[in-house]
């Protein structure tokens, strides 16, 4: 694979830091800025509806640009709100910089997941994807841990100014590695014809699969803090250890995505998809054992980022017909199951007062996100060849 496909991974890194870091800094933020936990999680769904706005808005809006313009511009947007995150003390400023942030976040993924697919060529999108994803679980195995550990030593807010040292050599990098001249994608009246392959009943259903399966990885992601602490019994101290262990298995399920999904995605999705349900509904009923907690929070990260990376590289293959904008679609998806899941999840917790909760969350969403993969794998196997 081309080295920029590394560096474009680097900058994903930075923003994936920032979108995950929020599972280990959720109660800080709540008392430094005298808000309920519930409230302070709901900062990850307004990144992820900046997320989800962002990406089929910002793609369009870049389709002019060159890419090392979009990718830089973003980026520079990206490092900015996190300054201004880390030293304000309300909570609605947080929250815009959460959106604004996330928006760059988007246009940055979205132009980056079409350029990597461009990059590998027809038939490799999947190793494409699992290096650009892989960003994310770097995030999770290093720069998440990394965050609560700086969250706990020196408050929430040296975790944002981290984010920003990050992002800087990443904007050097693309600067430096990525032509200037090269133009990312059709002019603007193609876009119409690009979101016109959403009327494909195989990416409608890959989309809203991908969304589910998201949506509860994060539903218990956002919250995993509590479930250590408060559900298995683990110190404070704890944390980090765990999220790093969450991130380690996302990087063994990345590396398992990247070897099958261009070859045997089915198989990977229903196999893959059904031990996950398993799983959650496992964790549901032993978080309370601190030796369990630790094996599911490895396996789930691992099954979860297996099959999650899995859906993104069907979407890229269903969108063939959308080169500039399927990696928005992917974007989208992605993140509405990132909004909903936190979502569901502070309700489940609000209503029961049981940190639990969030596990049987995302149990329900993937056994959903698993009826839609399995109907339209079914549907297709039936059309006529």
């Amino acid at each position: 694979m081309p080295f920029v496909l590394y560096l474009l991974a680097l900058a994903v890194f930075a923003q994936g830091t920032s979108e995950f870091m929020l599972a280990g800094l959720v109660p800080d933020i709540a008392a430094d800025l005298g808000v309920s936990i519930p409230a302070a999680g709901a900062l990850t769904s307004a990144f992820a509806v900046g997320m989800v706005i962002g990406a089929p808005t910002m793609a369009v809006l870049s389709l002019r640009w060159p890419r090392r313009r979009a990718l830089l511009v973003f980026l520079l947007t990206f490092l900015v709100v996190h300054a201004v995150a880390a030293v304000t003390s309300s909570f609605p400023v947080l929250v815009a910089t959460r959106v604004i942030g996330a928006l760059a976040n988007a246009g940055f993924l979205a132009v980056a997941l079409a350029a990597a697919a461009a990059i590998a060529g027809p038939s490799a999108k999947g190793r494409a994807t699992s290096i650009l994803i892989g960003g994310v679980t770097l995030a999770c195995v290093a720069g998440v841990p990394a965050g609560a550990l700086l969250g706990r030593m020196w408050g929430w807010r040296a975790a944002f100014w981290a984010v920003v040292l990050i992002s800087i050599p990443a904007v050097i990098a693309i600067a430096r590695s990525i032509p200037g001249t090269t133009s990312p994608a059709p002019v603007p009246p193609r876009a119409r014809q690009e979101l016109r392959t959403l009327r494909s009943p195989r990416l409608a259903a890959t989309l809203l699969a991908t969304a589910l399966l998201n949506g509860a990885t994060f539903c218990t992601f956002t919250y995993l803090a509590s479930v250590v602490t408060e559900v298995a019994g683990f110190r404070a101290g704890w944390v980090p250890v765990m999220l790093a262990l969450f991130g380690l298995g996302s990087f063994a399920g990345i590396t398992l995505s990247g070897r099958l999904a261009d070859t045997r995605p089915v198989p990977l999705l229903l196999i893959g998809g059904t031990l996950l349900l398993l799983g959650w509904a496992v964790f549901g009923l032993a978080a309370g054992n601190a030796a369990a907690t630790v094996v599911l929070v490895l396996v789930q990260g691992t099954l979860s980022f297996a099959v999650g990376s899995t859906l993104i590289t069907q979407v890229l293959y269903a969108a063939s017909g959308a080169p500039a904008l399927g990696g928005a679609f992917a974007t989208t998806a992605l993140n509405v199951g990132a909004a909903i899941g936190p979502w569901l999840g502070g309700l489940a917790i609000g209503a029961g007062s049981d940190y639990r909760l969030p596990l049987w969350v995302s149990a329900c969403l993937v056994a959903l996100a698993l009826a839609v993969t399995a109907s339209s794998a079914l549907r297709r196997a039936a059309e006529p060849q």
